[in-house]
């Protein structure tokens, strides 16, 4: 295997250089003031958990988990995801703290891909979760909080799309009773929304024409309210029906939130991690083919750390969101300045920057600079017609100048 050059990185990995990231950051803020403005409290975990419990619990497949050994030969993992580190959080050190909890995050995690798939193996999350509410009320909280985290992300046209994993899944119980393979292949379709090659399995399964005709039939349930209805009428499953029913109470309450604009309903959706137990949802941005947030509830995974207890939350796919965000970096929102200044004049330069930085919130870089006062006018001149400032000060002996 030959060396890489000194130039290149891991596949799936990538820098960000400083106009990206102060975006990123820009974005970051705002997101997270929103979140703390709905009462949730930021939270920081560690890149690195054992395999043995956040790594299984995340329900990342294993061939994505990125493993590694300690120096007692321990598994550890770089976390997949943020929801299984902070239910662990919740299940020790925030084990005296009554519920409901509500904490928030931005973070990195990491996934394993194949190299040709083209995707990132580090990526940015930014998201909430709610902790020991089983209500409709709760599943609509973080619905319309993460419009709002959009709409404060910079994300100016986008759809939210909510499902529902016990209508599948009852649905699914009834019509494929005791054929788990067919069920998990008929799912695999509708997870990478190919509802071609799911019209196609169906024609080849060996099943009834009034069963049949019930499995094409969802993939017309995505709308609005009245797509409820038409669910109701399609399965008399009693999991599927109380499945639902509680989507119907979380739309009613997302219609006293004003946002049922923004959602649409969707009943093909299963969401992409197996811990999710109940409502589901991803947002797609206007000419972004990818989601820019998805979430869920996942009642079970709690319990594996001690804790039982319902939960619910997002994450932000922050990455994505900057290819799309309206929000503009650091360094578009403050002036860049630079300020010249000769050694004898250095003090007064630096009292100047600290001033500026301080009272009048630009950035401002320091430059020493060595000369007669015509030599000191050019460098003011080269600076300023090389572009990158919003003003270049000179200070000192040639009167200087104030921002």
């Amino acid at each position: 295997m030959s060396k890489p050059k000194v130039f290149e990185k891991p596949t799936g990995v990538k820098d960000y250089l400083p106009d990206a990231v102060g975006k990123l950051r820009a974005i970051e803020r705002s997101v997270l003031d929103c979140m703390e403005g709905w009462g949730y409290r930021q939270i920081m975990t560690p890149s690195m958990e054992y395999y043995d419990t956040v790594g299984v619990a995340s329900s990342t497949s294993d061939k994505k988990l990125f493993k590694l050994l300690n120096n007692r030969g321990t598994t550890l993992v770089l976390r997949s995801d943020m929801t299984a580190p902070i239910a662990r959080v919740v299940s020790s050190m925030l084990k005296e703290e009554t519920f409901p909890i509500r904490l928030s995050y931005h973070s990195n995690v990491f996934r394993a891909f194949e190299e040709e798939a083209g995707r990132e193996a580090e990526f940015y999350q930014t998201g909430v979760e709610l902790v020991g509410d089983a209500s409709p009320e709760a599943d609509a909280e973080v619905v319309a909080l993460s419009i709002a985290s959009l709409k404060a992300a910079g994300v100016d046209s986008f759809k939210i799309a909510m499902g529902h994993v016990g209508f599948l899944n009852g649905l699914f119980e009834e019509t494929l009773d005791g054929r788990p393979e067919d069920q998990l292949a008929l799912k695999g379709y509708l997870l990478n929304r190919d509802y071609v090659g799911y019209r196609l399995l169906i024609s080849e399964l060996d099943l009834t024409d009034a069963v049949r005709k019930e499995l094409e039939g969802i993939l017309r349930l995505r709308g609005g309210l009245e797509v409820c209805e038409q669910a109701l009428n399609l399965s008399p499953n009693p999991q599927a029906e109380a499945s639902i029913r509680h989507l119907c109470q979380v739309w009613e309450v997302l219609q006293d939130y004003g946002v049922c604009d923004d959602v649409s309903i969707d009943l093909t959706m299963i969401g992409d991690f197996s811990y999710y137990t109940g409502m589901t949802f991803e947002g797609y941005a206007a000419d972004l083919g990818f989601p820019v947030v998805s979430g869920g509830r996942y009642d079970n995974l709690l319990q594996q750390f001690g804790r039982p207890a319902p939960a619910t939350g997002f994450a932000l796919k922050t990455t994505r969101i900057l290819e799309v965000s309206t929000r503009g970096g650091e360094q578009e929102k403050r002036a860049r300045v630079l300020v010249l200044y000769r050694t004898e004049e250095r003090r007064e330069a630096l009292e100047f920057a600290a001033y500026a930085r301080e009272k009048v919130n630009v950035m401002v870089e320091t430059r020493r600079i060595v000369g007669d006062d015509a030599a000191c006018e050019q460098e003011k001149a080269r600076y300023t017609a090389e572009g990158g400032y919003q003003e270049v000060v000179l200070i000192g002996a040639l009167k200087g100048e104030r921002v």
